[in-house]
């Protein structure tokens, strides 16, 4: 089965030297084609990559096109099985490919899945051999796969908001199925992603993976975590966590991912489509409500910047929500794992 694993860079190019050493032979191993999509990086990246890695292929898109975008672009490759998303601030070890792969061919039903996301952590010590150390701990990105909460917050099984949790195996004993795996490292049937179109090119980045993993659900797939397969998440490499511009798009993205999927899942539940409409709709405007809240209370703790990234969030999404009102019509028989009744907010 031939497998494409292809890192989306964007100005990265110290990433590219630190990360696609371990990451090329690895591929190597388990017989991927390792391809670097470059989003118009200014910083060297391409020459980086013609002189000291040419075994690697790579793909010039010209410019910025979002995380959506850029795969979405790359992946219009031919000839393989499967596609691997991976970002360039990733650490991997031998043999982190092979159980995935594995884990596909001996699950038809399963369209996509992913890696236990480990946090790497930069060494303080600048004279050090290595300048990066392996976590214990789960990563925020995704840790052991991502779940839904009552109110329609992404949180993971080993991290809800920024805490987090070491991993001691607690969840590889845990059902597989998961609402969604993490971006930062992904597997999905070639077939899959083109029965989907790709990514929500709206989104250009965060919330993306969420939207496509649960639209496979209602296209009858399964989105499961695979932890004999673990890998490394530096984080923040193009955006910093307290960025407002990211917590514009998570906001935003949010409600793009749920105007979109919670008709379709509603309608999983028994409902009828007039029903599963009102519905999703009355979900909506709590959740509008309460990103108010969060506004005011952004505002009243001294982030102004934060409390309009929310309000240019909210206007964003109205404008983009006319450009694509379509929604996924549920498959028969489908079901949307990974929607819980936890309010994480608490």
């Amino acid at each position: 089965m031939r497998t494409a694993v292809v890192v989306l860079n964007w100005n990265t190019k110290d990433y590219l030297r630190a990360f696609i050493p371990g990451l090329l032979h690895s591929c190597q191993q388990a017989g991927a084609e390792l391809i670097v999509a470059d989003s118009g990086s200014t910083d060297g990246s391409i020459e980086v990559l013609d002189n000291e890695f040419p075994e690697v292929q790579a793909i010039c898109l010209g410019e910025n096109l979002g995380f959506t975008g850029g795969y979405n672009r790359a992946f219009e490759i031919e000839g393989y099985d499967y596609f691997v998303m991976i970002n360039s601030d990733i650490e991997v070890e031998d043999g982190w490919l092979e159980p995935l792969i594995q884990w596909m061919e001996k699950h038809p039903e399963c369209g996509i899945c992913g890696p236990k996301l480990h946090g790497l952590l930069r060494n303080p010590d600048p004279g050090a051999p290595e300048p990066y150390i392996r976590s214990s701990r789960f990563e925020y990105a995704g840790a052991a796969g991502g779940l839904l909460d009552a109110m329609g917050f992404p949180y993971c099984r080993g991290r809800v908001h920024h805490k987090v949790e070491e991993d001691r195996g607690q969840y590889d004993d845990a059902h597989p199925d998961v609402l969604w795996v993490t971006g930062a490292c992904l597997l999905i049937r070639s077939s899959l992603w083109k029965q989907l179109g790709g990514l929500d090119d709206r989104f250009f980045a965060h919330m993306e993976e969420i939207d496509l993993c649960w639209r496979a659900q209602l296209a009858g797939w399964k989105v499961n975590v695979v932890p004999q397969s673990t890998v490394w998440h530096l984080g923040g490499g193009t955006l910093p966590p307290a960025s407002p511009f990211k917590l514009k798009l998570n906001f935003r993205n949010n409600l793009l991912t749920l105007e979109k999927n919670l008709p379709g899942t509603y309608i999983t539940q028994g409902c009828s489509p007039e029903k599963a409409a009102r519905k999703a709709a009355r979900f909506l405007r709590m959740r509008v409500f309460l990103d108010n809240c969060a506004r005011i209370a952004y505002f009243c703790t001294g982030k102004p910047e934060l409390a309009k990234a929310v309000r240019d969030a909210h206007r964003e999404w109205k404008e983009l929500r006319r450009l694509n009102r379509s929604k996924p019509t549920p498959a028969e028989g489908a079901r949307v794992a990974g929607l819980t009744r936890k309010l994480i907010i608490l």
